[in-house]
């Protein structure tokens, strides 16, 4: 049980909300996509997704506030829902299977409340603070944890993308981790961050990340008794980067990234 329960609750309608949009728009032959002005794609689902999730909100949580990718808002509030209707446009637009709507409440500045929803792998996972992180997929519902690898060298590490470690941070630190660890590979977005959290994969960093991108993650990889920080090692989601891992292996990833 957490005391944010009832918020919770709210996320995981919020997320089917999401689904219904995502899920009939996914590999459709009219689907409409546009460039925002970073180059990154848009589709009519993104756009779609966050007006529906915003619409419940201001019904249901007329006092929060919502920051969301598309939309846009303030992280200057007491109580904020921050929102990426699909994680991974790139491979919704293409057809790949591995995209997922983002949501997550932050109190105070922290994310007490994350929500993460495939519903074209099947897969959801979830988690408050002092509530513990769960799973489902086909097979039901389950807590998660993270693994229990104690050495870089029998660790498995995911990123999403090394160009942006050349434009970003640093081609040569990324390496480092690589060359110290077992294999890597790039499961990319949230779906590696997902998979720290049920002790899949035990690393996964990102050297630019948007608050709306990891915010769900800090609740859930934490909950699963893992660590979330960014690359300069604080604790948040908003600082421009992030490194998920089981714990054990995190200052030891933080140090092989420093530029």
């Amino acid at each position: 049980m957490s005391r944010h329960d009832a918020d919770l609750e709210l996320a995981l309608r919020l997320a089917d909300a999401a689904d219904a949009i995502t899920s009939a728009r996914f590999r459709a032959h009219d689907l409409a996509v546009e460039r925002k002005p970073d180059r990154t794609p848009v589709t009519d689902a993104d756009v779609a997704v966050e007006d529906a999730v915003r619409a419940v909100l201001a019904a249901e949580r007329p006092d929060d506030v919502v920051m969301g990718e598309e939309r846009g808002g303030t992280l200057d509030a007491s109580r904020v829902w921050v929102l990426d209707p699909i994680d991974g446009t790139k491979n919704f637009l293409r057809g790949v299977p591995i995209w997922a709507t983002l949501i997550a409440l932050v109190v105070d500045g922290v994310p007490v409340v994350g929500v993460v929803s495939a519903p074209a792998l099947g897969r959801r996972w979830w988690a408050a603070a002092g509530g513990g992180a769960f799973a489902s997929d086909a097979s039901g519902d389950r807590a998660i944890s993270v693994s229990g690898v104690r050495s870089l060298e029998d660790a498995y590490v995911s990123t999403t993308d090394i160009k942006s470690w050349v434009e970003y941070h640093s081609r040569e630190a990324w390496l480092r981790l690589v060359d110290a660890t077992w294999e890597s590979r790039a499961f990319g977005d949230f779906y590696q961050h997902c998979l720290v959290a049920e002790g899949a994969i035990d690393l996964a960093p990102e050297c630019v990340a948007n608050p709306w991108d990891i915010a769900p993650f800090q609740v859930l990889v934490t909950e699963a008794g893992g660590r979330f920080t960014s690359l300069d090692g604080e604790e948040r989601y908003d600082g421009g980067s992030v490194l998920t891992s089981n714990g054990h292996l995190h200052e030891a990833a933080l140090k092989l990234l420093a530029r």
